[in-house]
Order: structure tokens, then sequence, then C-alpha cells
């Protein structure tokens, strides 16, 4: 059950985003890939809110998610190729390309791993090396299946536009690129919590040790459960 303050908490959140979202909705640059960018967003803000009752998420989760919800959308207000401050970062490494839609990738790994690491370790019970793990693995997966989307979407809309919604700038390995920079985002996320949890408690890494052991009576499924 909420308290007031953590009402106060994720309202506070909510107004961010609001005030995000409205500002980014207010004449953006390519008005249709506005539109076509939020999509997801309109998808995943019910679900968050009503999931805020049935499964609220701890504070440091919420925050991360509104963090990134946010970048992304100041992305779909220029088009992910021509926000200005991807150009400062063109600058800045001498890259060849707007590098804005890099970034957000990798902060989609590195701000979301955790809240990925939060449902699985609350709802499937994952302790130990797997708790690290399947959060880099889900982040992978979820980078390739937002890449599957786009290609999709990108295909049953105008040329034009669908150029504008990939923003690959050209570079035919831009997918691949984006799904390792997902996939990076997420270990250097898990590190910290690995660091943060070793800080915490001694028994950290013996905790890694121990989920990679093999239990004293397990048996293999399959062939060995149909004959019991």
């Amino acid at each position: 059950m909420f308290t007031l303050r953590q009402h106060g908490f994720h309202l506070s959140l909510l107004v961010v985003f609001a005030l995000t979202w409205g500002w980014s909705a207010w004449q953006p640059l390519h008005p249709d890939d506005w539109l076509l960018e939020n999509y997801l967003v309109f998808a995943a803000l019910p679900v968050i809110l009503i999931s805020t009752h049935a499964f609220p998420l701890s504070k440091v989760s919420y925050t991360l998610i509104t963090l990134f919800m946010c970048l992304h959308l100041v992305g779909s207000h220029y088009t992910y190729a021509e926000v200005p401050f991807g150009f400062t970062l063109q600058e800045w490494i001498g890259a060849e390309r707007n590098m804005y839609d890099r970034l957000v990738h990798f902060s989609f790994g590195l701000l979301l791993a955790y809240p990925v690491r939060e449902i699985l370790v609350r709802m499937a019970g994952l302790h130990g090396f797997w708790a690290y793990f399947f959060p880099v693995d889900m982040t992978f997966a979820l980078s390739s299946i937002y890449e599957i989307i786009e290609w999709l979407a990108a295909r049953t809309v105008s040329p034009e536009l669908g150029i504008a919604y990939l923003g690959s700038q050209g570079d035919i390995w831009d997918a691949q690129k984006d799904m390792l920079l997902a996939g990076l985002g997420s270990i250097v996320a898990m590190l910290v919590v690995l660091a943060l949890n070793r800080w915490r408690s001694a028994n950290a890494l013996g905790d890694i040790r121990n989920s990679l052991s093999v239990p004293a009576h397990d048996q293999a499924l399959g062939e060995a459960k149909h004959r019991r």
C-alpha cells in the first residue's frame, strides 16, 4: 500500500514526464515522425500507471524509467538524427553522425536493466548470477524486438518518414550497433548493482558461486520426469 509520501514521489515523476511530453508535442520538427515515435509511449504509459497498484516497483526503478522516457521524448521532438545535443556529442568524440540515438540506446540498457532485474528477482525468484545475467539477456532481447518493430513500422509508412523514423543516417549496421550499445549499457548497470551489493553484503560473491552449483538431488527433466 502506498503512503502519501510515496504518492507524492510518483506524482512528481509523472509531472516531470508530462511536462517533457508537452514540450515534445509542441511543434515537433517532424510531426508525423513524432507520432510514430510515440506509439510505444502511448502503449507503455497506461501499463506503467496501472501496474503501480498491482505490482509497485521501487523509487529507483520508477526514476530510471522516467529518465529514459524523457530522453526518448527529446529524440522524438527533433527526430533522433537531428537532436542538437547529438551534434555536440558528434564533435566531442569526432564521429561522422549525430550520436543522440546511440546515447539513448545505451541508456535503454543502462537505465532499464535495473527495473527489469527488480521484476525478475521479485516475480521469478532469481538470485545470484542469474539475477545479473537475465537482465542483460532481457535487454538484448527487448532491444532486438524493438529493432524488428522499427523495421516493420518503417516498411508501412512513406519512404521519407521511414528514413526519419529509422534514423540510421546511412549506416547499414545501425540496428546491430544499437543492440550492442543497449547490451553494453545493461552490463554496466549490472556491474554497478553488483558493486553496490558487494559493498552492502560480504556474501554477494558467495551467492553468485552458490547459484552456479547444481543442487545435490537435481535430476534431468523430460524422460526422467515421465518415468516417474
